[in-house]
Order: structure tokens, then C-alpha cells, then sequence
């Protein structure tokens, strides 16, 4: 084998165990709520939904995954994450973080799946359908806007369960 190959590829193998160990890919697999907010952009986002009622009862997927199949939730899990993971690495996230229409659905979806009683009921009534849950019921899953101004996530306040 050539030296220079030899060399080449050892380097390859080094930076991908540095980045493996870093980076930890593997957690990005889990349910974990602390693990969406690895990324700094995310620390008022996991703050508010800390605080909120649902901390007790959902993890960030149990609202923006999909859960009507296995592969429709693990193939939005990788097209979210590669989307955040470019956006991130390319400074292209946007100051005020919202929902694109299509995670939106999948949100609303979740809602009435995890709220079905209370959604039948609702829509007996004489409310518009193109209302989204999130309308009336603005700080359910993140709480109240704005509680975060720090740029970092402070692990003795907010522990990983």
C-alpha cells in the first residue's frame, strides 16, 4: 500500500472517531429533549417547553415527527435533522425559529392524535377548520414567549432527565 494512501486514510479514520465522539450521532437517534437542543439556537425553544405543561408528558417528536408509520417518522426525522444541521452549520438560521407548513401539519396531526377526545368535541362546534391548535392555546407546548435571553443552556438548572 502506498505510503501517502496510508496516511490518507488514517487521517480519514482519526477525524471521523473525533467526529463520532464530539458530535455523538448516535444520541440523535433517541427521544431525548435535551438532545434538540444541542444547538445553542434551540436554548429558549427547550427553556419554554421545559417550563410548559407538556414537559411532564411529551419529548420534542411526540409533536414534530409524525407517528402514522415507522418510516414516515424515521424519514422525517432524518430530512428535519440534515435540514437543522445545514441551517446551523451555514449560519442560516433565522432569528425567530418557526414551523415550516409541512411540520405544521404534522404538529396539528399530533395534537388531535394526542387530544382526540377533546378535538371531537371541539369540532362539533362551530369553529373554523383551518384553525390550527396553537391558536387558541399559543403557550401550551413552549409556554409564554420571550422567557429566554441567554444564549446558553445551563444544565444544573435544567437537567437531562
Amino acid at each position: 500500500m502506498n505510503k501517502t494512501l496510508a496516511i490518507g486514510l488514517l487521517a480519514l479514520v482519526v477525524a471521523l472517531g473525533v467526529f463520532v465522539y464530539v458530535a455523538d450521532p448516535l444520541s440523535y437517534m433517541g427521544t431525548e429533549a435535551s438532545t434538540c437542543a444541542n444547538c445553542h439556537v434551540m436554548d429558549a425553544v427547550y427553556e419554554n417547553w421545559y417550563h410548559a405543561p407538556h414537559e411532564k408528558v411529551t419529548e420534542c417528536v411526540d409533536c414534530h415527527l409524525p407517528h402514522d408509520n415507522v418510516v414516515n417518522y424515521w424519514f422525517q426525522k432524518g430530512m428535519t435533522g440534515m435540514h437543522d444541521v445545514v441551517y446551523f452549520s451555514a449560519g442560516l438560521t433565522p432569528a425567530l425559529i418557526r414551523a415550516k407548513p409541512e411540520a405544521q401539519a404534522i404538529i396539528q396531526a399530533n395534537c388531535i392524535r394526542c387530544h382526540k377526545e377533546t378535538v371531537e368535541t371541539i369540532i362539533m362546534g362551530a369553529q373554523p377548520f383551518e384553525r390550527k391548535c396553537w391558536d387558541c392555546h399559543r403557550s401550551v407546548a413552549h409556554g409564554q414567549r420571550g422567557i429566554s435571553l441567554g444564549t446558553y443552556q445551563d444544565s444544573i438548572i435544567y437537567p437531562v432527565k
